[in-house]
Protein backbone atom coordinates (compact mmCIF):
# COMPACT_ATOMS: atom_id res chain seq x y z
CA UNK A 1 0.00 0.00 0.00
CA UNK A 2 2.27 2.77 -0.77
CA UNK A 3 3.17 5.55 2.14
CA UNK A 4 1.23 8.44 2.88
CA UNK A 5 2.92 11.02 0.69
CA UNK A 6 4.77 14.14 1.48
CA UNK A 7 2.66 16.88 2.97
CA UNK A 8 4.37 20.40 3.05
CA UNK A 9 5.14 19.43 6.90
CA UNK A 10 6.92 16.15 6.93
CA UNK A 11 5.80 14.81 10.12
CA UNK A 12 8.44 12.49 11.12
CA UNK A 13 6.36 11.73 13.83
CA UNK A 14 3.91 10.06 11.93
CA UNK A 15 4.92 6.58 11.14
CA UNK A 16 2.50 7.28 8.60
CA UNK A 17 3.84 9.55 6.18
CA UNK A 18 6.54 6.89 5.60
CA UNK A 19 3.84 3.96 5.88
CA UNK A 20 1.20 4.40 2.73
CA UNK A 21 3.75 5.76 -0.07
CA UNK A 22 6.38 8.25 -0.29
CA UNK A 23 4.49 10.91 -2.93
CA UNK A 24 2.57 14.13 -2.75
CA UNK A 25 -1.09 14.14 -3.73
CA UNK A 26 -3.03 17.04 -5.27
CA UNK A 27 -4.92 19.28 -3.76
CA UNK A 28 -8.53 19.39 -5.09
CA UNK A 29 -11.84 19.88 -3.61
CA UNK A 30 -13.34 16.82 -2.27
CA UNK A 31 -16.93 15.71 -2.27
CA UNK A 32 -17.42 12.22 -2.33
CA UNK A 33 -19.80 11.06 -4.69
CA UNK A 34 -22.05 7.57 -4.66
CA UNK A 35 -22.07 5.50 -7.68
CA UNK A 36 -25.24 3.67 -6.98
CA UNK A 37 -28.36 4.63 -6.62
CA UNK A 38 -28.67 2.18 -3.37
CA UNK A 39 -26.11 3.90 -1.42
CA UNK A 40 -26.73 6.95 0.74
CA UNK A 41 -23.44 9.37 1.75
CA UNK A 42 -23.75 11.75 5.16
CA UNK A 43 -20.68 13.24 6.76
CA UNK A 44 -20.52 12.54 10.19
CA UNK A 45 -18.07 14.62 11.78
CA UNK A 46 -14.50 16.26 11.40
CA UNK A 47 -11.52 15.19 13.29
CA UNK A 48 -9.26 17.89 12.03
CA UNK A 49 -7.10 15.48 9.54
CA UNK A 50 -4.50 13.35 10.03
CA UNK A 51 -6.53 10.57 11.63
CA UNK A 52 -5.14 6.56 10.91
CA UNK A 53 -7.53 4.42 12.29
CA UNK A 54 -10.77 3.46 12.55
CA UNK A 55 -12.36 -0.06 14.62
CA UNK A 56 -15.35 -1.06 16.78
CA UNK A 57 -14.92 -1.99 20.26
CA UNK A 58 -16.92 -5.73 20.45
CA UNK A 59 -17.88 -5.26 23.93
CA UNK A 60 -18.93 -1.95 24.28
CA UNK A 61 -20.56 -1.60 20.17
CA UNK A 62 -18.85 1.72 19.97
CA UNK A 63 -16.29 3.51 17.14
CA UNK A 64 -13.44 4.81 18.38
CA UNK A 65 -10.51 6.67 15.66
CA UNK A 66 -6.46 6.89 16.05
CA UNK A 67 -4.79 9.64 15.24
CA UNK A 68 -0.55 9.60 14.57
CA UNK A 69 0.05 10.95 17.70
CA UNK A 70 -1.43 8.40 20.13
CA UNK A 71 -4.72 10.01 20.66
CA UNK A 72 -7.66 7.66 20.39
CA UNK A 73 -11.29 9.38 20.61
CA UNK A 74 -14.69 7.22 20.93
CA UNK A 75 -17.53 8.20 18.96
CA UNK A 76 -20.83 8.71 19.63
CA UNK A 77 -22.69 9.09 16.06
CA UNK A 78 -26.22 10.45 16.04
CA UNK A 79 -28.91 9.97 13.20
CA UNK A 80 -29.32 13.25 12.04
CA UNK A 81 -27.36 16.31 13.19
CA UNK A 82 -24.97 16.29 16.85
CA UNK A 83 -22.20 13.33 16.28
CA UNK A 84 -20.21 13.75 18.95
CA UNK A 85 -15.80 12.59 19.72
CA UNK A 86 -14.46 12.43 23.11
CA UNK A 87 -10.72 12.07 23.89
CA UNK A 88 -10.55 8.43 25.70
CA UNK A 89 -6.57 7.77 25.31
CA UNK A 90 -3.41 10.24 24.80
CA UNK A 91 0.05 8.79 24.44
CA UNK A 92 0.38 9.08 28.25
CA UNK A 93 -2.23 6.02 29.07
CA UNK A 94 -0.71 4.11 26.62
CA UNK A 95 2.51 4.52 26.96
CA UNK A 96 5.02 2.88 23.85
CA UNK A 97 6.05 5.58 21.42
CA UNK A 98 3.74 8.58 20.08
CA UNK A 99 3.96 8.11 16.66
CA UNK A 100 1.64 5.62 16.33
CA UNK A 101 -0.03 3.92 12.62
CA UNK A 102 -1.75 0.90 14.43
CA UNK A 103 -4.88 0.30 15.96
CA UNK A 104 -7.33 -3.24 16.76
CA UNK A 105 -9.60 -4.50 19.06
CA UNK A 106 -9.82 -8.29 20.24
CA UNK A 107 -12.74 -10.48 20.31
CA UNK A 108 -12.79 -10.05 24.46
CA UNK A 109 -12.18 -6.07 24.36
CA UNK A 110 -8.32 -5.87 24.13
CA UNK A 111 -6.89 -2.92 22.25
CA UNK A 112 -4.16 -3.47 20.70
CA UNK A 113 -1.79 0.06 19.53
CA UNK A 114 1.44 0.16 16.75
CA UNK A 115 4.04 2.34 17.31
CA UNK A 116 6.95 3.53 16.60
CA UNK A 117 9.98 4.98 18.07
CA UNK A 118 12.21 6.91 15.96
CA UNK A 119 16.30 7.79 16.84
CA UNK A 120 18.33 9.21 13.79
CA UNK A 121 18.99 5.83 12.27
CA UNK A 122 17.00 3.20 13.38
CA UNK A 123 13.60 3.15 14.94
CA UNK A 124 11.97 0.39 17.22
CA UNK A 125 8.30 -0.70 16.76
CA UNK A 126 6.46 -0.60 20.20
CA UNK A 127 3.20 -3.09 20.08
CA UNK A 128 0.77 -1.53 23.71
CA UNK A 129 -2.00 -3.63 24.88
CA UNK A 130 -4.76 -2.58 26.75
CA UNK A 131 -6.69 -4.88 28.74
CA UNK A 132 -10.17 -3.74 30.11
CA UNK A 133 -11.07 -4.50 33.64
CA UNK A 134 -14.47 -5.17 35.43
CA UNK A 135 -14.65 -1.39 36.21
CA UNK A 136 -13.82 -0.60 32.74
CA UNK A 137 -10.55 0.98 33.43
CA UNK A 138 -7.66 -0.23 31.02
CA UNK A 139 -4.57 -1.69 32.28
CA UNK A 140 -1.24 -0.73 29.41
CA UNK A 141 1.70 -3.24 28.87
CA UNK A 142 4.28 -4.01 26.24
CA UNK A 143 3.23 -6.81 24.05
CA UNK A 144 6.44 -7.18 22.03
CA UNK A 145 8.72 -4.59 20.48
CA UNK A 146 12.26 -5.52 18.34
CA UNK A 147 15.80 -4.35 18.45
CA UNK A 148 16.50 -1.34 16.66
CA UNK A 149 15.68 -2.01 12.92
CA UNK A 150 18.19 0.31 10.72
CA UNK A 151 16.16 3.24 9.04
CA UNK A 152 16.75 3.85 5.59
CA UNK A 153 15.91 7.89 6.08
CA UNK A 154 14.42 7.92 2.49
CA UNK A 155 10.10 8.40 2.05
CA UNK A 156 10.28 4.47 2.07
CA UNK A 157 10.99 3.89 5.74
CA UNK A 158 7.28 2.27 5.99
CA UNK A 159 7.85 0.72 9.89
CA UNK A 160 5.35 -1.30 11.58
CA UNK A 161 1.69 -0.03 11.32
CA UNK A 162 -1.10 -2.19 10.19
CA UNK A 163 -2.58 -4.92 12.78
CA UNK A 164 -5.08 -7.66 12.78
CA UNK A 165 -6.21 -9.87 15.61
CA UNK A 166 -7.32 -13.49 15.09
CA UNK A 167 -10.88 -14.28 15.43
CA UNK A 168 -10.05 -16.33 18.40
CA UNK A 169 -8.21 -13.57 20.41
CA UNK A 170 -4.96 -15.76 20.15
CA UNK A 171 -2.87 -14.15 18.26
CA UNK A 172 -2.15 -10.51 16.68
CA UNK A 173 -0.68 -10.18 13.04
CA UNK A 174 1.44 -7.16 12.64
CA UNK A 175 3.03 -5.95 8.95
CA UNK A 176 6.34 -4.35 9.00
CA UNK A 177 6.79 -2.12 5.59
CA UNK A 178 10.04 -2.09 3.78
CA UNK A 179 12.69 0.14 4.17
CA UNK A 180 13.42 0.53 0.57
CA UNK A 181 11.35 1.26 -2.53
CA UNK A 182 12.35 -2.25 -4.15
CA UNK A 183 15.16 -3.33 -2.84
CA UNK A 184 18.09 -1.09 -3.60
CA UNK A 185 21.22 -0.54 -1.29
CA UNK A 186 19.91 2.30 1.49
CA UNK A 187 22.96 3.00 3.32
CA UNK A 188 21.87 6.22 5.30
CA UNK A 189 24.59 8.13 4.42
CA UNK A 190 27.01 4.79 4.97
CA UNK A 191 25.58 4.11 8.79
CA UNK A 192 24.39 0.87 7.03
CA UNK A 193 26.83 0.07 4.18
CA UNK A 194 25.14 -2.26 1.44
CA UNK A 195 21.73 -3.01 3.60
CA UNK A 196 18.99 -3.23 1.64
CA UNK A 197 16.10 -5.26 3.62
CA UNK A 198 16.44 -6.80 6.61
CA UNK A 199 14.71 -9.88 8.52
CA UNK A 200 12.41 -7.38 10.41
CA UNK A 201 11.33 -5.01 7.59
CA UNK A 202 8.68 -6.22 4.28
CA UNK A 203 7.00 -8.77 6.44
CA UNK A 204 4.41 -9.98 8.28
CA UNK A 205 4.75 -10.95 12.08
CA UNK A 206 2.68 -13.03 14.36
CA UNK A 207 2.74 -12.83 18.01
CA UNK A 208 0.80 -14.66 20.45
CA UNK A 209 -1.35 -12.54 23.07
CA UNK A 210 -0.02 -13.92 26.20
CA UNK A 211 3.14 -12.89 25.74
CA UNK A 212 4.82 -9.45 27.88
CA UNK A 213 7.71 -7.44 26.96
CA UNK A 214 8.63 -9.88 24.11
CA UNK A 215 11.59 -8.61 21.96
CA UNK A 216 12.14 -10.24 18.29
CA UNK A 217 15.59 -10.39 17.15
CA UNK A 218 16.88 -9.09 13.77
CA UNK A 219 17.41 -12.41 12.74
CA UNK A 220 15.44 -14.60 10.22
CA UNK A 221 16.36 -18.33 11.65
CA UNK A 222 15.20 -17.63 15.11
CA UNK A 223 12.24 -15.14 13.96
CA UNK A 224 11.11 -18.67 11.62
CA UNK A 225 12.22 -21.32 14.36
CA UNK A 226 9.59 -19.49 17.27
CA UNK A 227 7.13 -18.93 14.78
CA UNK A 228 7.23 -15.27 14.68
CA UNK A 229 7.66 -14.85 10.87
CA UNK A 230 4.29 -15.58 9.67
CA UNK A 231 4.79 -14.33 6.25
CA UNK A 232 7.42 -12.63 3.47
CA UNK A 233 7.97 -10.70 0.43
CA UNK A 234 5.18 -7.57 1.53
CA UNK A 235 6.30 -4.73 0.75
CA UNK A 236 3.44 -2.35 3.30
CA UNK A 237 0.41 -4.25 3.46
CA UNK A 238 -1.20 -1.52 5.77
CA UNK A 239 -4.44 -3.10 6.45
CA UNK A 240 -4.12 -7.18 7.07
CA UNK A 241 -7.76 -7.91 7.59
CA UNK A 242 -9.56 -11.48 8.27
CA UNK A 243 -11.96 -12.39 6.12
CA UNK A 244 -15.61 -14.09 7.13
CA UNK A 245 -14.05 -17.45 6.29
CA UNK A 246 -11.07 -16.77 8.41
CA UNK A 247 -8.47 -16.14 5.88
CA UNK A 248 -6.20 -13.71 6.14
CA UNK A 249 -6.34 -10.57 3.39
CA UNK A 250 -4.48 -7.59 2.68
CA UNK A 251 -3.55 -5.11 -0.02
CA UNK A 252 0.10 -4.26 -0.78
CA UNK A 253 1.23 -0.94 -2.24
CA UNK A 254 4.00 -0.75 -4.92
CA UNK A 255 6.94 1.19 -5.70
CA UNK A 256 7.62 3.95 -7.15
CA UNK A 257 7.27 2.97 -10.50
CA UNK A 258 4.35 1.39 -12.34
CA UNK A 259 4.06 -1.48 -10.97
CA UNK A 260 0.54 -2.72 -10.04
CA UNK A 261 -0.31 -2.91 -6.31
CA UNK A 262 -1.76 -6.18 -4.87
CA UNK A 263 -4.21 -8.03 -3.14
CA UNK A 264 -3.05 -11.04 -1.16
CA UNK A 265 -4.19 -13.77 0.97
CA UNK A 266 -1.33 -14.01 2.96
CA UNK A 267 -0.60 -17.75 4.64
CA UNK A 268 1.98 -19.50 6.80
CA UNK A 269 5.49 -19.65 5.52
CA UNK A 270 4.86 -18.22 1.89
CA UNK A 271 6.85 -15.40 0.16
CA UNK A 272 5.05 -12.54 -1.93
CA UNK A 273 7.91 -12.16 -3.89
CA UNK A 274 9.21 -8.68 -3.00
CA UNK A 275 11.53 -7.16 -4.00
CA UNK A 276 12.31 -10.00 -6.77
CA UNK A 277 8.12 -9.51 -7.69
CA UNK A 278 6.55 -6.44 -8.04
CA UNK A 279 3.37 -7.17 -8.94
CA UNK A 280 3.49 -10.14 -10.81
CA UNK A 281 6.56 -8.65 -12.89
CA UNK A 282 10.07 -9.11 -12.28
CA UNK A 283 11.94 -6.35 -10.92
CA UNK A 284 13.95 -5.25 -13.70
CA UNK A 285 16.85 -4.14 -11.64
CA UNK A 286 17.77 -7.59 -10.20
CA UNK A 287 18.96 -8.49 -13.89
CA UNK A 288 22.44 -7.37 -14.82
CA UNK A 289 21.45 -5.86 -17.93
CA UNK A 290 19.02 -3.37 -16.34
CA UNK A 291 19.32 0.17 -18.10
CA UNK A 292 17.03 2.70 -16.21
CA UNK A 293 16.71 5.18 -19.05
CA UNK A 294 14.98 2.48 -21.33
CA UNK A 295 12.80 1.36 -18.26
CA UNK A 296 8.91 2.00 -19.81
CA UNK A 297 7.64 2.13 -15.76
CA UNK A 298 9.33 4.73 -14.25
CA UNK A 299 7.87 8.11 -14.16
CA UNK A 300 10.53 11.18 -14.10
CA UNK A 301 8.98 13.21 -11.26
CA UNK A 302 8.56 10.51 -8.42
CA UNK A 303 11.05 10.21 -5.71
CA UNK A 304 12.51 7.13 -6.70
CA UNK A 305 13.56 7.95 -9.39
CA UNK A 306 14.65 11.12 -8.89
CA UNK A 307 16.80 10.47 -6.14
CA UNK A 308 18.70 8.04 -8.45
CA UNK A 309 17.29 4.69 -6.59
CA UNK A 310 16.47 3.03 -9.87
CA UNK A 311 20.00 2.25 -11.40
CA UNK A 312 22.50 -1.04 -12.76
CA UNK A 313 22.96 -2.92 -10.11
CA UNK A 314 25.23 -5.91 -10.13
CA UNK A 315 24.98 -7.05 -6.80
CA UNK A 316 21.61 -7.22 -6.45
CA UNK A 317 21.01 -10.80 -4.31
CA UNK A 318 19.14 -14.05 -5.94
CA UNK A 319 16.05 -15.36 -4.65
CA UNK A 320 16.27 -18.07 -2.92
CA UNK A 321 12.58 -19.50 -2.83
CA UNK A 322 9.43 -19.82 -4.72
CA UNK A 323 6.71 -16.68 -4.86
CA UNK A 324 2.76 -16.77 -4.20
CA UNK A 325 1.49 -14.61 -6.87
CA UNK A 326 -1.00 -11.77 -5.92
CA UNK A 327 -4.93 -12.21 -6.36
CA UNK A 328 -6.20 -11.72 -10.14
CA UNK A 329 -8.43 -8.65 -10.32
CA UNK A 330 -10.77 -9.63 -13.17
CA UNK A 331 -12.24 -6.02 -13.36
CA UNK A 332 -13.77 -3.98 -14.34
CA UNK A 333 -12.32 -1.14 -12.40
CA UNK A 334 -9.39 -0.79 -11.01
CA UNK A 335 -7.43 -2.27 -13.51
CA UNK A 336 -5.36 -0.19 -15.25
CA UNK A 337 -1.45 -1.21 -16.01
CA UNK A 338 1.58 0.02 -18.21
CA UNK A 339 2.47 -2.71 -20.66
CA UNK A 340 6.24 -3.25 -21.86
CA UNK A 341 6.12 -0.60 -24.58
CA UNK A 342 4.86 1.80 -22.01
CA UNK A 343 1.52 2.07 -23.42
CA UNK A 344 -1.51 2.21 -20.79
CA UNK A 345 -3.66 -0.20 -21.53
CA UNK A 346 -6.81 -1.53 -19.48
CA UNK A 347 -6.91 -5.68 -18.37
CA UNK A 348 -10.85 -6.04 -18.77
CA UNK A 349 -11.38 -4.50 -21.59
CA UNK A 350 -8.50 -6.76 -23.04
CA UNK A 351 -10.37 -10.08 -21.10
CA UNK A 352 -7.19 -10.24 -19.27
CA UNK A 353 -6.38 -10.53 -15.59
CA UNK A 354 -4.75 -7.80 -13.50
CA UNK A 355 -2.18 -8.70 -10.66
CA UNK A 356 -4.26 -6.71 -8.78
CA UNK A 357 -4.76 -3.05 -9.16
CA UNK A 358 -3.92 0.13 -11.25
CA UNK A 359 -0.19 1.41 -10.17
CA UNK A 360 -0.49 4.26 -7.83
CA UNK A 361 -3.62 3.52 -6.32
CA UNK A 362 -2.64 3.11 -2.55
CA UNK A 363 -4.67 0.05 -1.84
CA UNK A 364 -6.07 0.42 2.25
CA UNK A 365 -9.03 0.56 4.67
CA UNK A 366 -9.92 -3.17 4.11
CA UNK A 367 -13.25 -4.17 5.63
CA UNK A 368 -15.12 -7.88 5.03
CA UNK A 369 -19.09 -7.99 6.00
CA UNK A 370 -17.58 -10.21 8.17
CA UNK A 371 -21.40 -10.90 9.80
CA UNK A 372 -22.72 -10.70 6.47
CA UNK A 373 -25.26 -7.68 7.79
CA UNK A 374 -25.21 -5.55 4.51
CA UNK A 375 -27.80 -6.25 1.67
CA UNK A 376 -28.59 -6.55 -1.85
CA UNK A 377 -24.99 -7.74 -3.87
CA UNK A 378 -22.82 -6.63 -0.74
CA UNK A 379 -23.55 -9.14 2.13
CA UNK A 380 -19.95 -10.73 3.26
CA UNK A 381 -18.07 -8.81 0.58
CA UNK A 382 -15.06 -6.67 1.17
CA UNK A 383 -14.21 -2.99 0.09
CA UNK A 384 -11.03 -1.05 -0.21
CA UNK A 385 -10.14 2.17 0.18
CA UNK A 386 -7.98 3.95 -2.40
CA UNK A 387 -5.33 7.17 -0.88
CA UNK A 388 -4.69 7.70 -4.04
CA UNK A 389 -2.14 8.59 -6.98
CA UNK A 390 0.53 11.02 -6.65
CA UNK A 391 1.33 14.54 -8.31
CA UNK A 392 3.87 13.15 -10.57
CA UNK A 393 1.36 10.67 -12.40
CA UNK A 394 0.89 11.29 -15.35
CA UNK A 395 -0.11 7.84 -17.20
CA UNK A 396 -3.53 6.68 -15.88
CA UNK A 397 -7.14 8.15 -15.76
CA UNK A 398 -7.48 5.76 -12.37
CA UNK A 399 -6.77 8.06 -10.22
CA UNK A 400 -8.28 6.55 -6.80
CA UNK A 401 -9.13 8.14 -3.82
CA UNK A 402 -12.46 5.83 -4.05
CA UNK A 403 -13.96 2.88 -2.63
CA UNK A 404 -14.05 -0.32 -4.21
CA UNK A 405 -16.40 -3.44 -3.59
CA UNK A 406 -14.46 -7.07 -3.74
CA UNK A 407 -15.98 -10.20 -4.62
CA UNK A 408 -13.85 -12.27 -3.90
CA UNK A 409 -14.14 -16.22 -5.40
CA UNK A 410 -12.03 -18.72 -3.87
CA UNK A 411 -10.38 -20.94 -6.85
CA UNK A 412 -8.63 -24.07 -6.09
CA UNK A 413 -5.86 -22.32 -4.04
CA UNK A 414 -6.19 -18.62 -4.77
CA UNK A 415 -8.27 -16.15 -4.88
CA UNK A 416 -10.01 -13.91 -7.96
CA UNK A 417 -11.52 -10.77 -7.39
CA UNK A 418 -14.05 -8.33 -9.33
CA UNK A 419 -13.72 -4.85 -8.28
CA UNK A 420 -15.98 -2.47 -8.90
CA UNK A 421 -15.72 1.69 -7.59
CA UNK A 422 -18.87 2.68 -5.73
CA UNK A 423 -17.63 5.58 -4.46
CA UNK A 424 -15.22 8.60 -5.41
CA UNK A 425 -13.80 11.89 -4.69
CA UNK A 426 -13.01 10.78 -1.21
CA UNK A 427 -10.07 13.18 0.29
CA UNK A 428 -7.47 10.54 1.13
CA UNK A 429 -9.33 8.27 2.83
CA UNK A 430 -7.09 6.07 4.94
CA UNK A 431 -9.49 3.47 7.05
CA UNK A 432 -12.83 2.33 7.33
CA UNK A 433 -15.33 -0.27 9.74
CA UNK A 434 -18.51 -1.32 9.71
CA UNK A 435 -20.96 -0.67 12.46
CA UNK A 436 -24.36 -0.82 12.69
CA UNK A 437 -24.78 -2.21 8.76
CA UNK A 438 -23.13 0.87 7.62
CA UNK A 439 -19.93 1.48 6.08
CA UNK A 440 -17.83 4.53 7.71
CA UNK A 441 -14.75 6.04 5.89
CA UNK A 442 -12.09 7.96 7.71
CA UNK A 443 -10.80 10.46 5.44
CA UNK A 444 -6.73 11.38 6.29
CA UNK A 445 -6.66 15.07 4.46
CA UNK A 446 -8.00 17.77 6.43
CA UNK A 447 -10.31 18.53 7.53
CA UNK A 448 -10.88 14.63 8.25
CA UNK A 449 -13.84 13.63 8.09
CA UNK A 450 -15.54 10.34 8.93
CA UNK A 451 -18.47 9.36 5.51
CA UNK A 452 -21.18 7.29 6.44
CA UNK A 453 -22.77 5.04 3.74
CA UNK A 454 -26.00 3.64 3.68
CA UNK A 455 -26.77 0.67 2.11
CA UNK A 456 -30.49 1.02 0.91
CA UNK A 457 -32.11 -2.30 0.68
Amino acid sequence: MKSIYRFVTFFVTLALVIVIHSKSTAQQSFTPIALRNDIQLRRVIDTGGYAVRIAKDPLSSQLYYLDAQANIYRLDIQPTEGSTKTLVYTFQDIGGAQETSGMAFAPDGTLYVVSNLYTDNTFVPIVRKGVLDASGVRTWSTLFSTVPIPRSNTAFDHVFNGIAVSPDGNYVYVNSGSRTDHGEVQSSQGVFPDVREVPLTSAIFRIPTNVTDLVLPNDEAELKANGYLFADGVRNSFDPTFAPNGDLIAGDNGPDADYTEELNWLREGQHYGFPWKLGSLDNPQQFPDYDPAQDPRLQPDFYAVQNGFYYNDPNFPPPSTTFTEPIANLGPDADQFVAQDGSLQDASDSNQPLYTFTPHRSPLGLTFDTEGVLPNDFKGDAFILSYGAADGNKKFSDGGQDLLHLKLNKVGDTYQVNATQIVRSFNRPIDSVIFNHKLYVLEWGEPGSIWELTFVE
